[in-house]
Parts: C-alpha cells; structure tokens; sequence
C-alpha cells in the first residue's frame, strides 16, 4: 500500500487533510503537541510535525487519482524525482516509524538547523538573544561557526547545535 508525501500550502495542512478525506482518499497528519509562545498565557497546542507536508495513500497511481490530489485546494505538489511529474512513494516501514512515535506517550520537538548563509538567534548562554548569520555547520558534531556583528566587527563562534535556533 504505497504512501506518497503531498506538499501543502503554508498553514494549510488542516484544510487539505479536511479536503482529501471529503474526497475519500486516505490520508495521514501526524500532529504533535508543542508549547505555545504566545505573550500572555502558554498552553499546549497540536501542531503538524512536518510543517507543510502530509501523506495520501494511493493503492494505485492513476493520473486521475493523482489529479483529484493535486486539484485539492491547497496541495502544491506530491513529493517525486526532480524534475519529473512521477511521485515516489514514501517506504512503509517509514511511515510506520511515524506512526509509532505519534502514539508514543514521549514529547517530541522538532529541529529546523539553519544552514550556511542563513540567520540564526542564539538561545541561551553569554550571546543569549543575539542573532547572526551561520558561516560552517558540522551537524556530525552539532557544532555551528555564526557571525556576529558587534562593533562593527564579525565574531565567530562555536555553538552546540541546541543553543540556536533558525530565524
């Protein structure tokens, strides 16, 4: 039973999951609970662990079943080999693995690292709140090089990967 990776809208994984159920396609969201940032209360709310994205189950791939996807407001694509229009399916065993860690009672944060050339905020320790742009990654070893503009000048610095976080 292949599963295919369908990209959604920003923010609009909720209505197209709502969508494609309507259309009697078998679809799977896993949501995860995270703490809300929000200025005056925190709470915890259900948030989609792989933002912009969902999986639809096709038995078999026809155009018109791919179609009726794709002409879901809100899909832009289904994952697939670059620059092609062939989806590829998402392995089983891996959507198994999803489904597991969901219905594990184990709290699960997701990790967007920023990459070279991208900004960054420093989360904690003596640059707490400072932000810059990374320089080198070394994800092996969770170690990050960020400039920081300073009096004018540029510092870099090693960071432990959890100590930043992508802006």
């Amino acid at each position: 039973m292949p599963w295919y990776a369908v990209n959604t809208r920003s923010r609009f994984e909720d209505k197209v999951y709502t969508r494609l159920v309507q259309k009697d396609v078998e679809s799977f969201l896993p949501k995860i609970e995270v703490w809300s940032k929000r200025k005056d209360r925190r709470k915890k709310i259900r948030v989609p662990m792989f933002s912009g994205y969902l999986f639809v189950e096709l038995f078999d791939l026809t155009n018109e079943k791919k179609l009726d996807v794709l002409k879901t407001p809100g899909v832009v694509r289904m994952l697939g080999k670059p620059n092609s229009y062939e989806p590829i399916p998402v392995p089983d065993a891996q959507i198994e693995a999803i489904q597991r860690v969901i219905g594990s009672e184990v709290e699960i944060q997701t990790c967007l690292y920023p990459k070279v050339g991208e900004s960054a905020r420093i989360m904690d320790g003596a640059f707490k709140d400072i932000e810059g742009v990374v320089l080198k990654t070394d994800l092996k070893k969770n170690l990050f090089v960020i400039s920081i503009d300073l009096l004018r000048r540029s510092v870099a610095i090693n960071l432990e990967g959890f100590r930043i976080e992508k802006i």
